[in-house]
């Protein structure tokens, strides 16, 4: 009876799992001298590094590449932690710092031109149109040159502008009384130094300025304005001083007597005295002396009266009601 053959199973020369393949037909491994050589470039399997390797240190170590071409490090939420930032400046007990209420500020150059020393202060000027006026001022921190610059500018203006209107007359004068406490303080600070670009020009003083020949308008009208009155006081005191003519038309003034009854013919204090009967219904007063001498006075209820009725023209007649 004839054997069966095997079963069919593992080739007889089949290596047990775990040895390497052996045979003519084993994968061969690359030789030379140089041994295996690893793929290279941007596809090439990465080492991972371990935990605990050490880069090496020292004038060997490999630099980094510097500048547009060095690698960028990962953003975002993967991106490898980097040194901590610094801790905000913390007060004691924790509490942050706040600055002091009291702490004063460096000093502020001028507003126009930068330079140091300055001071703070206002300018200011006035326009009159008839029954408009304008109240002008500006403000800052102005350095010697360009403080006394803006001071003369407008007051200068001030000057030609600030006369046209009624009561610009009056705050005229006093605007540029005010701008004078400026102008002492812009006189006391020392030559600009340290400024950004050019001071202003202050240019020449206010007095050598042709707008301040502009003051005399004013003066002149006001001088003019006195005179008028004065004389318009003239003329009315010479009119009322003219001697009374009598009720008659005569040109001269009579002559009273001791004795004489009168009537006046105008209201009191003015007179318009003629001469009646002492003995008719228009008498009204009599004239009862004449005052010769500056110790001589007139009895309690009697009228005065005019020089020009006296002979002399420069004796008062006391002249007592008859009724």
């Amino acid at each position: 009876m004839a054997t069966p053959p095997p079963p069919h199973g593992p080739h007889p020369y089949t290596q047990p799992p775990g040895q390497p393949q052996m045979g003519p037909y084993a994968p061969q491994q690359p030789t030379g001298p140089y041994g295996q050589q690893q793929p290279t470039g941007p596809y090439a399997p990465q080492q991972p590094a371990a935990p605990y390797a050490q880069q090496p240190a020292g004038p060997y170590a490999p630099q980094q590449p510097a500048g547009p071409y060095a690698p960028q490090q990962p953003a975002g939420p993967y991106a490898p932690p980097g040194p901590p930032a610094p801790a905000p400046a913390q007060a004691p007990y924790g509490y942050p710092q706040q600055p002091h209420p009291h702490a004063q500020p460096g000093p502020v150059g001028c507003q126009f031109c930068g330079a140091q020393p300055a001071v703070q202060a206002t300018v200011r000027g006035h326009q009159g149109i008839l029954y408009v006026m304008r109240f002008l001022s500006r403000s800052g921190v102005f350095c010697r040159s360009c403080g006394l610059a803006t001071y003369r500018e407008m007051s200068a203006k001030t000057l030609w502008q600030g006369w046209w209107s009624p009561l610009s007359v009056v705050i005229t004068p006093i605007t540029l009384l005010v701008n004078l406490g400026p102008r002492s303080r812009f006189h006391a600070l020392a030559a600009p130094v340290g400024g950004f670009r050019p001071s202003l020009d202050p240019g020449k003083p206010l007095l050598r300025r042709p707008e301040t020949l502009l003051i005399l308008i004013p003066l002149a009208l006001l001088a003019l304005a006195l005179t008028v009155l004065f004389v318009i006081g003239l003329f009315a005191d010479d009119s009322s001083s003219e001697p009374l003519t009598t009720g008659a038309g005569q040109g001269k003034a009579q002559t009273l007597a001791v004795g004489d009854c009168v009537r006046n013919d105008a209201d009191w204090p003015d007179q318009d005295l003629r001469t009646v009967d002492c003995g008719s219904a228009d008498a009204q007063y009599k004239v009862s002396r004449r005052l010769d001498s500056p110790e001589q006075h007139c009895a309690g209820g009697d009228y005065l009266g005019a020089l020009e009725y006296s002979p002399d023209g420069a004796t008062t007649s006391c002249l007592t009601p008859v009724r």
